[in-house]
């Protein structure tokens, strides 16, 4: 590529925020009384915006980066440095290539000029004639690690977090020489776990204390003064006083190198279908070029890299991936749609939760660890609300085994959380949340005894997963007080709220309930009072028509796997029994009384229940899976098997006919907040941004309502039409 393409590429981007690399000269200090070897380049990358904004490699930020260090390697020819380092701003490094600037590149030659840049500017950091160093004082993603791992050294920091290479998780590969130098630096098995179950694992990231111990960085350092201590055992690295010991290195054409390759390729292809079901090219690239590379040189393997990254940017996968990380979990989250204005908002200093079951237990935990304020337990008898606050005495005690927190914070959150069998200890809360059996009159009774002995300004709220808010809140004196407030399970883990207004909930109440979601650490979605809501109402037609399709005779496995090339977390009869079959049928009546026979009841469900079976499916010590014959015996069946392919367009025909009508009714503000929804509240994967994109992709939103549901180029190409 010439210095005219790159430029070219640059000037696409006239808004770009740059990445600027800012030089100064550090006379390196003395080791053990010696000299300090000479004069030193420190480069600081910062785009001079607060820590609210990271620092990102767009095309300008890249040839600037190569302008600079292409003047740095004249000085080294000259003699007039000794070696270079790479910094960044407080708490970054790199956050990774803008997103924003790479999903915008419509041509595939664009693509390929940004990767082949990429490679060029990293190629000069590596070539620079004099040892080049990485210090990493916090988060390094992607191009931001990649950085590091093209530097000669690397230390890093205690306190940094966020050091990944994601890209299988954004629908690319790691595309400037993470891919290659990792495995190399670290072992193989451990650079899978680095490219392949980390990003695909919630894109989990490490420490800076795990990237020292897998081998990333050569050395550690305490925040408080890495900067210095960096500097000083760069000074014993150049001088010779220091040789870094790298035990994981390995040489990847030795004979026992190879067998592990092959076994850490294998072992990641396992992953990735279980994960993903292969429904998402990128993860499965990255292996390849991992398979391929370990005979290639670095040229060679650049090349590759470059070819597959200028094809992965062109997929409707990754800009999907880029639509639903940046513009709904990075973007949309954090400005609900609807919400009102913040300042609206009531201080929460007590909370109170009726129920001391399973759920009740999660929400006081979530609600003592992260808002700090006193949280009470009520129930019918002493036994109950005992075991409820034991239940949070036992979670406490499971971080603090996990060193997640301190004896101090574990002694804290257990004298937050008490219990008592009377809900007059609600009398001075400001925020009280019922977590009793799903049934409505008793929902009722709860909100009337509780309006009897709270506040006027205390907020009453229910975790409902399906039931109406307004009919709960038909008979209170004050039904603008009533929020629904729908977490989803695991409480600790899953970050959606579903955040539910009735008519009359007034402003005041639902801007007190979005804080606290915030507070919570929670993403908080506005929706309708309308029946189960967005996500429940979502799976419950996409288990609903996998199970009639099984009812009218289709093969159990064929049912359940008809799903995969969507690459769900789990196969809708893994999901049925994991919410369980008496609470999944509970829904499903409720959705038929509201909605009809599009969510049909199944007879066969029915009778499960009734004889007290727990799921389809019995796993066998090796792993395969079969109906027992007697869970066969209480079930009956019709006569109009369905092939895979046609269960899979009968879900993908119903979810957009669902979400056409959840739209027309006004559920959410619009298609992106379902599939923000979907990925926080049900786990469903980026690469389909949701659910939306999807069904765009596969044309089922035109099939069922004539259009699509997102606009060409939000989603997917927009030379899309």
């Amino acid at each position: 590529m010439s210095a005219a393409d790159y430029r070219k590429l640059a000037d696409l981007f006239p808004n770009e925020t740059v990445t600027h690399s800012y030089v100064q000269d550090i006379a390196l200090p003395g080791v053990e009384g010696k000299p300090g070897p000479g004069t030193f380049a420190l480069v600081t990358l910062d785009n001079d915006l607060d820590h609210t904004k990271p620092t990102t490699l767009g095309p300008n930020t890249l040839v600037e980066l190569g302008t600079v260090l292409e003047g740095l390697r004249e000085r080294a020819a000259r003699g007039e440095i000794v070696g270079v380092g790479v910094t960044g701003k407080p708490h970054y490094l790199v956050a990774g290539a803008d997103l924003s600037a790479v999903k915008s590149l419509e041509k595939r030659e664009h693509g390929l000029w940004m990767a082949q840049l990429g490679h060029d500017v990293y190629a000069t950091l590596a070539n620079l004639g004099v040892p080049s160093f990485a210090f990493i004082n916090g988060a390094a993603l992607g191009g931001g690690l990649e950085i590091a791992l093209q530097s000669t050294y690397r230390t890093v920091s205690s306190g940094a977090g966020a050091l990944a290479l994601p890209e299988a998780f954004l629908g690319l590969v790691p595309g400037w020489g993470g891919v290659y130098i990792l495995p190399r630096l670290v072992g193989p098995e451990n650079a899978v776990k680095v490219m392949i179950e980390n990003p695909l694992s919630n894109n989990r990231t490490l420490s800076g204390g795990q990237a020292f111990t897998l081998g990333v960085a050569d050395a550690i350092f305490e925040p408080a003064d890495f900067l210095e201590q960096s500097l000083a055992w760069a000074s014993g690295v150049i001088s010779g006083d220091i040789v870094p010991e790298r035990a994981n290195a390995v040489d990847p054409l030795s004979p026992d190198t190879q067998a592990r390759w092959a076994t850490a390729v294998k072992a990641g292809r396992a992953f990735v279908e279980a994960k993903t079901s292969n429904a998402s090219p990128a993860p499965a690239k990255v292996l390849d070029i991992l398979e391929a590379n370990r005979t290639m040189t670095a040229a060679e393997s650049a090349a590759l890299e470059c070819e597959t990254l200028a094809d992965l940017m062109q997929t409707d996968e990754f800009r999907s991936t880029v639509y639903a990380f940046l513009d709904l979990v990075q973007k949309r989250a954090k400005r609900p749609a609807g919400a009102p204005d913040r300042k609206l908002a009531r201080p929460v200093t007590k909370v109170g939760v009726v129920g001391a079951g399973l759920m009740a237990g999660q929400l006081a935990l979530v609600f003592a660890r992260q808002l700090k304020v006193p949280v009470v337990l009520t129930d019918i008898d002493q036994a109950r609300v005992d075991k409820g606050v034991g239940y949070v005495h036992a979670e406490v005690d499971k971080l603090l085994a996990k060193q997640r927190i301190s004896q101090d914070a574990a002694n804290r959150t257990k004298a937050l959380v008490t219990g008592s069998v009377s809900k007059e200890v609600f009398a001075d809360a400001d925020f009280v949340i019922e977590a009793v059996f799903e049934e409505l009159h008793i929902k009722k009774q709860v909100f009337a005894e509780l309006e009897a002995i709270v506040t006027p300004e205390c907020i009453l709220a229910t975790n409902t997963s399906s039931l109406s808010v307004t009919h709960m809140a038909a008979d209170l004196q004050h039904p603008e007080r009533l929020v629904g407030f729908h977490f989803f399970n695991p409480v600790a883990v899953m970050p959606l709220l579903e955040i539910v207004r009735a008519p009359r909930t007034d402003d005041a109440v639902l801007a007190t309930a979005f804080e606290l979601a915030k507070a919570l650490k929670k993403t908080g979605v506005l929706v309708k009072d309308a029946a189960a809501f967005v996500v429940n109402r979502i799976l419950l037609r996409l288990m609903g028509e996998v199970t009639a399709a099984f009812d009218e005779g289709t093969p159990a496995d064929v049912a359940d796997t008809a799903l995969r090339p969507m690459g769900l977390p789990m196969t809708p009869f893994t999901l049925l029994a994991m919410v369980g079959l008496p609470v999944a049928q509970h829904v499903q009546e409720s959705l038929n009384a509201a909605f009809g026979d599009r969510f049909p009841v199944s007879t066969n469900l029915k009778k499960l229940i009734d004889n007290n079976v727990k799921a389809l499916w019995e796993t066998a010590p090796d792993g395969s899976r079969a109906i027992p014959d007697s869970t066969l015996q209480v079930m009956s069946f019709g006569s109009s098997p369905s092939t895979a392919e046609q269960v899979l367009r009968r879900v993908q025909d119903a979810l957009a006919e669902e979400i056409g009508l959840m739209l027309d009714e006004g559920v959410v503000a619009g298609p992106e907040d379902i599939d923000l929804c979907m990925i926080l509240g049900a786990g469903w994967p980026m690469f389909l941004g949701g659910i939306t994109p999807y069904l765009d992709r596969v044309g089922a939103s035109e099939r069922i309502n004539g259009r699509r549901f997102l606009a060409p180029g939000i989603a997917s190409s927009p030379s899309q039409g």
